[in-house]
């Protein structure tokens, strides 16, 4: 039986799925980044959604009192738990998207959510489609979410369409030359590369897409 809306059961499905994703890709996101960055965007992730496990499994006297509630506490984690400029960037979308959040989201409001977090993104690191950033995941996901919420879409086929959108768009990136973050520093070295953090993005959407349909 799939789910209609993004509720607090589904939020947390949606977080410990992604958990298994990012350890899963641990290895991928880690090659990825080290082709143009640090080499360590693979490893920080899976930290930090370790440390989000953790918080998950002790949540609050009462349990968390809505999804969005669930979603700032991911964010706060990552924040404070995930190295480099992904721990910020994550942290304030989860933090943006939780806050959008209302206690029952159906798909137009999910979409809304994830519009603020790609806005909390941009503003933090003011990247654009096109930088070669998790912006270029985020952004038409965004629009295939929305586009989907206005055609009646369910959640699940909602949001499989984000999922879809951003996983394209991460793909996209292999031939644009970086304009924001470390791999900036390479300038036409960049290009060629799949950047990992659209990767990751489009990781975590797909996650929310296999929990909303289970």
């Amino acid at each position: 039986m799939t789910h209609r809306t993004l509720d607090t059961a589904l939020a947390e499905a949606w977080i410990r799925t992604a958990a298994a994703a990012v350890e899963d890709a641990e290895r991928h996101l880690t090659a990825l980044d080290t082709a143009i960055g640090d080499g360590d965007h693979g490893s920080n992730l899976r930290r930090g959604f370790t440390a989000v496990l953790a918080a998950l499994d002790a949540p609050p006297e009462g349990g968390f009192e809505s999804p969005g509630a669930l979603l700032r506490t991911v964010g706060s984690t990552l924040t404070a738990k995930v190295g480099g400029a992904s721990g910020p960037l994550y942290g304030q979308a989860f933090r943006a998207a939780g806050a959008e959040l209302p206690p029952d989201a159906d798909p137009a409001a999910c979409a809304d959510a994830l519009a603020a977090g790609l806005a909390a993104v941009r503003a933090l690191g003011g990247a654009e489609p096109g930088d070669k950033t998790l912006v270029d995941a985020l952004a038409p996901a965004v629009d295939a979410l929305r586009a989907a919420a206005e055609t009646g879409a369910t959640l699940a086929r909602a949001t499989a369409a984000a999922a879809d959108a951003a996983e394209r768009g991460a793909r996209d990136t292999t031939p644009l030359q970086a304009r924001r973050g470390r791999a900036s520093y390479l300038g036409p070295r960049s290009t060629g590369h799949q950047d990992p953090g659209a990767t990751s993005a489009a990781l975590l959407l797909r996650a929310l897409a296999d929990a909303a349909a289970r």
